[in-house]
């Protein structure tokens, strides 16, 4: 069972990144080691060599790791139909007698300035209702701290410390592309709440992009011993410097079995310059669909190797088409780093930036070619692109957009004409009844969807059975349900 390091599901769909409007942060600027600066690998010269202690890293590192406690006050109602979307309707969301309930977790985080500026995993701080986030220093210092941006596809989140003395201890971030399998690393943070903890091991594989739910994002992974509580620490290399952010565990029994993972440095600096920056963290549209290539895919285009990324549509205006990409072709590289899978492509190309250019290496009918792919941002949708729902309908609090060919690439839909749910409010009828971001609106009411105005048509007249028909992956799904 896939578990995050502290019980929680592993990585919450949807992205969301918040802009910046803090002043004083904004010169900040964040170290990053270089690959001549990386750690020397040698083998121990002796036995006594093995024996020598991983106690100065721990003295340079541990102070810049901190715990992250989160206190949420969530309003509760004693009814029993309480969470009855219907009697809600009805009643409004708030009947019954109140009660104030207080949820709280515990997590760890890295700073990374000494302006207090702290990354961490968005499951730690992410609650629900008035969230508190109080971070504590290995010196036994306490601050109050608040989100300046959160990403729940990538998990990473970054905060600010309020109230500090702009001399907080802080870790340098490494290049996590000089990372090798074998390295020995050592993860920091706080396992089920004892207290600071450091443990070691090495890096047993890199670039996993099969364990979360981001399409932009690949993992280091690592026997360190990672358990709940670990969640947002750091995993540190022999310099001491960030090489990832510790993030979820493999665990069947929910303690650590030697399989951790941490996000790379590379994509959490990318977050935390951003939101120092007060910009918004947007990953390059490539304007084609990528899929995994599997056995039969391999066979059929005579590929050697079953490795890399195949192209199945073009988006005729987009960079892939400009870049003379053509379907079928094979992505084998990215700035000369070998590519597994289309998340190891998307991962190479949201760490190069929107503004740069990429080079690729593809293989097309058996011949290898390369070519610069410029790297833009996504269209924009306008303001008759997307609407927000409400009302005496099944689909109340959803956010529903048009598909548009940049929309279409970033959510992974095959489809590149017609509705599809960004997102659904909490406690809303249309969350109740199991409508999810990704589903696309096929019918409702009997009448096939085509954009957002058909949508607010077919829901515009109150009937006395709403029947709505979505597709999910492959699956095509209808609800009905009184009105």
């Amino acid at each position: 069972m896939w578990r995050s390091a502290r019980f929680v599901s592993l990585i919450a769909a949807g992205i969301a990144v918040a802009g910046l409007g803090i002043a004083g942060i904004q010169s900040v600027s964040f170290a990053f080691a270089g690959t001549a600066n990386a750690q020397q690998r040698v083998a121990p010269p002796s036995r006594e060599a093995v024996q020598y202690s991983f106690a100065p890293i721990v003295r340079k590192a541990a102070p810049a790791v901190v715990n992250v406690y989160v206190r949420s006050r969530v309003q509760a109602f004693t009814s029993p139909f309480a969470d009855d979307p219907w009697f809600r309707r009805f009643f409004g969301d708030q009947f019954g007698e109140p009660s104030e309930r207080v949820m709280s977790s515990l997590g760890s985080g890295v700073i990374v300035s000494a302006d207090g500026i702290v990354v961490t995993n968005t499951h730690v701080v992410k609650g629900r209702g008035e969230t508190e986030i109080r971070v504590a220093l290995a010196d036994k210092r306490e601050f109050d701290a608040k989100v300046i941006t959160q990403d729940e596809k990538t998990d990473i989140a970054v905060l600010k410390i309020e109230n500090g003395d702009g001399r907080f201890p802080f870790l340098e971030f490494e290049d996590s592309d000089s990372l090798e399998v074998g390295d020995v690393v050592l993860a920091i943070g706080n396992p089920f709440g004892v207290g600071q903890t450091v443990t070691s091991g090495i890096v047993s594989g890199l670039a996993r992009s099969d364990v979360g739910a981001s399409d932009a994002q690949i993992f280091i992974q690592t026997d360190a011993a990672i358990n709940p509580g670990n969640s947002g620490g750091a995993l540190v290399d022999m310099n001491g410097r960030v090489v990832g952010i510790n993030t979820m565990i493999y665990s069947k029994s929910g303690g650590s079995v030697g399989i951790g993972f941490a996000i790379p440095s590379n994509l959490v600096k990318v977050y935390a310059e951003s939101a120092v920056a007060g910009r918004k963290v947007e990953r390059p549209w490539l304007g084609a669909k990528l899929e995994v290539v599997t056995r039969e895919i391999a066979e059929g285009l005579g590929l050697s190797r079953i490795a890399g990324a195949v192209v199945t549509r073009i988006s005729a205006a987009g960079p892939a088409a400009k870049a003379g990409l053509e379907p079928g072709d094979v992505i084998m590289r990215v700035d000369g780093v070998e590519v597994s899978d289309p998340r190891a492509v998307f991962y190479r190309l949201t760490t190069k930036g929107v503004g740069q250019t990429a080079k690729l290496s593809v293989l097309r009918k058996g011949k290898g070619l390369e070519t610069d792919l410029a790297l833009v941002s996504p269209p924009k949708a306008g303001k008759d692109d997307v609407r927000n729902l409400s009302g005496p309908h099944p689909l109340d609090g959803a956010r529903v957009s048009n598909i548009l060919p940049g929309l279409a690439d970033e959510m992974g839909l095959d489809e590149t004409e017609g509705v599809v749910i960004l997102s659904v409010r909490n406690g809303s009828v249309a969350r109740s009844l199991g409508f999810r971001p990704g589903d696309i609106v096929v019918e409702i009411g009997g009448k096939t969807i085509a954009n957002v105005v058909d949508v607010e048509q077919a829901l515009a007249t109150r009937q006395r059975m709403w029947s709505v028909s979505v597709k999910r992956g492959e699956r095509l799904l209808q609800l009905n349900v009184p009105g």
